[in-house]
């Protein structure tokens, strides 16, 4: 279960982090409340699976995951790069995060 809401608190971190480019510096009111309702929400699941998980894998999960779905919506919302060595560098990273829970202890 601190899996599933670490995994949940990932994706608020993708919000966020795409909210943020939609914010324009926050001076659009919706988006910027978007994005710190997303701030607050994954900081709080994030610090909740911190009772359960060791902090050095919960936090590279957490930014993995974020990392991660940030590069595919940016590739999909706005047209970056999708040249294969970016996408590569964007597969290794998950399976990082396969093998941090694999081999985790919690």
């Amino acid at each position: 279960m601190h899996w599933i809401i670490l995994f949940i608190a990932g994706l608020f971190e993708v919000g966020w982090a795409i909210g943020l480019k939609y914010t324009e510096g926050f001076t659009k009111l919706w988006p910027t409340v978007f994005t710190i309702a997303s701030i607050i929400i994954s900081m709080g699941l994030l610090g909740h699976t911190l009772k359960f998980l060791p902090v050095g894998t919960a936090y590279a999960v957490w930014t993995g995951i974020g990392a991660v779905g940030t590069a595919i919506l940016g590739i999909i919302l706005f047209g970056e790069s999708k040249e294969f060595i970016r996408v590569f560098f964007i597969f290794l990273i998950v399976v990082g995060i396969i093998g941090l829970k694999v081999f985790s202890t919690a």
